[in-house]
């Protein structure tokens, strides 16, 4: 489920790595759950398909959801998980035919190869970043190594243990950060790793190269604030007013945290990331 078209994807990303819900069997809409809200306008079970999917895997509203209260299905991003499971990992089979396990064991891959696929994309972005230069190989491996889950069998997949897999790939993640932020200014007001900052007001502030990793910046006002290099991995930026604010080199800063949050013509963002269709100017 992708947001409303905005510019071309940039090519620094590979397309494994972007969603292709032309090769992907509406896995998102099926296999993960939700709950009426202010995101989602019905419940919905996991393993259960979307009253609003078609048969041809295409959703119904896509041109509507904002509209008819589907938000959270313009945020959500698979980084490209969905037609990795659905053609390769499941060799095109869709969910919709043979017995009903193999669309279960189906339903509780994806998610496990969605987490991998942003790993990988956290990694890809790591290598990126120029300061990291000196761990680049060790990046380079656990990318590889990475890469290589993703290509197991579906019965694998299924009892993988991805929180190991993640914290591997933090520590390197986090020592990224370090050396891209090394001799930015970094003192205790910047370190706000987890902080409570929803609905703030930052308006203009300083916060180039802070560790913003996990914060909670639910509208939070961010209007004019200079977010170069700040780490951002994590950072729950719903509703956040980023209008005119300066996101270049903003560490690890994925797409569907852009769409989730609030911009306009003079926000700067990575040269990696598309500019939001839903957002104004």
């Amino acid at each position: 489920m992708q947001d409303e078209p905005g510019t071309a994807a940039p090519a620094r990303t590979e397309l494994r790595l972007q969603a292709d819900c032309a090769q992907c069997f509406g896995l998102c809409c099926v296999a993960l759950p939700f709950s009426r809200s202010a995101d989602f306008a019905i419940d919905k079970a996991a393993g259960t398909p979307c009253s609003n999917l078609r048969t041809d895997s295409r959703c119904g509203i896509h041109t509507e959801l904002r509209q008819r209260g589907f938000n959270g299905c313009t945020v959500y991003d698979c980084f490209g998980a969905g037609q990795q499971v659905s053609q390769l990992t499941f060799g095109g089979a869709d969910w919709r035919s043979g017995p009903p396990a193999r669309a279960r064991l189906l339903f509780e891959v994806f998610p496990v190869v969605r987490q991998l696929h942003e790993l990988l994309w956290y990694l890809t972005s790591a290598l990126d970043v120029p300061a990291a230069r000196p761990i680049h190989a060790e990046l380079r491996r656990e990318l590889d190594r990475t890469e290589a889950l993703t290509r197991k069998a579906p019965e694998e997949l299924a009892e993988l243990d991805v929180p190991a897999v993640r914290q591997d790939v933090n520590v390197l993640l986090l020592r990224t950060s370090e050396l891209a932020r090394a001799g930015l200014g970094r003192g205790k007001k910047k370190e706000r790793r987890g902080a409570d900052l929803m609905g703030a007001r930052l308006k203009g502030a300083d916060l180039r190269g802070a560790n913003l990793r996990g914060a909670y910046l639910i509208a939070a006002d961010l209007t004019g604030a200079d977010l170069r290099d700040a780490d951002l991995i994590g950072a729950d930026l719903r509703d956040t007013d980023l209008t005119d604010a300066d996101l270049t080199g903003a560490l690890f800063l994925t797409q569907p945290q852009v769409n989730a949050a609030k911009g306009g013509p003079g926000t700067r963002l990575p040269a990696s990331l598309t500019r939001p269709g839903h957002w104004t100017g």
